[in-house]
C-alpha cells in the first residue's frame, strides 16, 4: 500500500536526506585526507631514495662500463692422462718376475764368454751377434745403478724397444773395475734377467769395439 507524502511528512523526508548528504560529504573528505596522506608518504619515500642514489653516485664518482675481455682459445690440447698406477703395477710385476735366483748356467754357452740362445734359434744368429753383424738399434748403460734400479731399467728398456720394433740392443753392465774384488757384479744378474724375458731370443758378449766383456749384444724376437 503506497504512502503519500502529505504536508505533514515532507519535512521529515527532507531532514533525512540532508543527514545522508552530510555523512557522504564527511566520508568523501576523510577519503581525500587519507589519499593526501598516502601521496605525501609516497613522495617522501621517493625523495629519500633519490637522495640516497645521489649520495651513492657522489661517493663513487663517474663510472665506465668495462669491456668484456676476449676469451683466449687454448693453444695446445691438454696432455692425455697417464696411467701412472698401471705403470707402477707393471713395474712391480716385472720386478717380481725377474728373479736373481734363477739358475741359467746350464743354458749359457761357454765357448764364447757365456752367450745364450733359445732352443729354436740357430747358432748362426749367435755368430752374427759376436761379429757385430747386427745393427745396434738401442743402448742401455747400467753403470752406477743399484741392483733394483738396474733391474727396473733393463725391464723397461727391453719392453719399450720391443714395443717399437727394435731387434738388436746393447746392454752395458761394466767390467767391475770399480766394484769390490774387481768383479762385474751386474754381469751375471743381467744375464739371468735377460734369459727370463720372453722378448729375448739370444744374447752374446759384445765384440771389442762394442764394449767387449763389459757389454752384451741382445737380440729380440720380431713383434
Amino acid at each position: 500500500m503506497a504512502t503519500r507524502a502529505g504536508p505533514d511528512n515532507a519535512g521529515i523526508v527532507k531532514s533525512k536526506d540532508l543527514k545522508d548528504l552530510g555523512a557522504l560529504r564527511d566520508a568523501l573528505r576523510a577519503a581525500e585526507a587519507d589519499a593526501a596522506v598516502a601521496r605525501a608518504r609516497a613522495a617522501a619515500e621517493a625523495a629519500r631514495r633519490e637522495q640516497e642514489r645521489h649520495a651513492f653516485s657522489h661517493a663513487v664518482g663517474p663510472v665506465k662500463r668495462l669491456k668484456a675481455a676476449a676469451k683466449a682459445a687454448p693453444s695446445v690440447r691438454p696432455p692425455a692422462p697417464e696411467p701412472l698406477q698401471r705403470e707402477r703395477d707393471e713395474q712391480a710385476a716385472l720386478r717380481e718376475a725377474l728373479s736373481d735366483e734363477v739358475d741359467i748356467e746350464t743354458l749359457l754357452l761357454t765357448d764364447d764368454g757365456l752367450s745364450y740362445r733359445r732352443p729354436d734359434v740357430g747358432p748362426d744368429v749367435l755368430n752374427k751377434l759376436r761379429r757385430g753383424q747386427w745393427a745396434i738399434q738401442g743402448q742401455l748403460d747400467l753403470h752406477g745403478l743399484r741392483r733394483d734400479e738396474a733391474r727396473d731399467a733393463l725391464s723397461e728398456f727391453i719392453r719399450a724397444a720391443h714395443q717399437h720394433g727394435r731387434r738388436c740392443l746393447r746392454v752395458v753392465h761394466g767390467k767391475g773395475h770399480g766394484s769390490p774384488g774387481k768383479e762385474p757384479v751386474l754381469k751375471a744378474k743381467v744375464q739371468r734377467w735377460l734369459a727370463q724375458r720372453r722378448e729375448v731370443i739370444a744374447f752374446a758378449q759384445a765384440p771389442g769395439p762394442q764394449g767387449g766383456a763389459g757389454a752384451l749384444v741382445v737380440l729380440l724376437n720380431a713383434r
